[in-house]
């Protein structure tokens, strides 16, 4: 990930019916605090036939119904969002504690990550868990969060072939980015650890554990820990 890179907003149709808005080529907390303003302004401020927003690392797709309002006049309301841009406030992050357990039961691809850095798995651990990352978006299944910054140190190569089904609350690394599978899904990330946490909650007012703009720490748990937390959470 680029420590800075050139923010400056480009917009385009990406369909008939989706803008992409663009903030440079870079992935970076800059960036990221440009996405953000854009993605509150457009839930504050929702152009007539807003569909979706979709938050990325350094963009941010907007569906819309072609049906409703013209792309052009579309086209022209979220351009004039981004004159807005630096008036948005951004609050504080909220820092959320995630408890993950690292035992090899519940990490299959701990070892290999271990091999292909370098490291002990203990140094592993320590490394994975000692930075406070950050939500650059949810994506993927619903609740699943892209973290960064990943140390360097941990960048290790995604799975050949992805495994068909991975548990609910994997914790797993895919080449430079670390995220949380919130739902039982397919998926190609090394998975290092699990936590008890459930991140996609539907029947809750705010279905997903973390939003875009948090801060996440990992807490290493033992796999005791790990046992009675999820017999507390059935």
């Amino acid at each position: 990930m680029s420590p800075k890179e050139d923010s400056s907003p480009s917009i385009s149709f990406a369909s008939d019916h989706s803008l992409l808005v663009v903030f440079g080529n870079g992935v970076s907390r800059d960036i990221h605090h440009n996405v953000q303003r854009l993605f509150k302004l457009l839930q504050s401020r929702p152009p007539a036939g807003l569909r979706n927003i979709h938050p990325a690392y350094n963009s941010v797709l907007v569906s819309f119904d072609p049906l409703v309002v013209p792309p052009k006049e579309f086209e022209l309301h979220v351009t004039s969002l981004l004159d807005l841009l630096n008036s948005v406030l951004l609050t504080s992050p909220r820092l959320v504690q995630i408890p993950v357990c690292y035992d090899r039961s519940l990490a299959p691809d701990l070892e290999f990550v271990a091999s292909h850095t370098g490291l002990a798995v203990d140094d592993v651990i320590q490394l994975h868990a000692s930075v406070e990352y950050l939500v650059y978006f949810i994506g993927f299944t619903p609740g699943f969060p892209y973290l960064g910054e990943l140390p360097d140190r941990l960048a290790t190569p995604r799975l050949a072939a992805p495994r068909l089904c991975v548990p609910e609350g994997s914790v797993a690394i895919g080449g430079r980015q670390t995220g949380i599978y919130s739902l039982p899904s397919p998926g190609g990330w090394r998975v290092i650890g699990r936590t008890p946490l459930k991140l996609f909650r539907p029947r809750e007012s705010f279905p997903t554990l973390l939003e875009i703009g948090d801060q996440v720490r990992f807490r290493p748990v033992s796999l005791q820990e790990f046992n009675d937390m999820m017999k507390k959470a059935k």
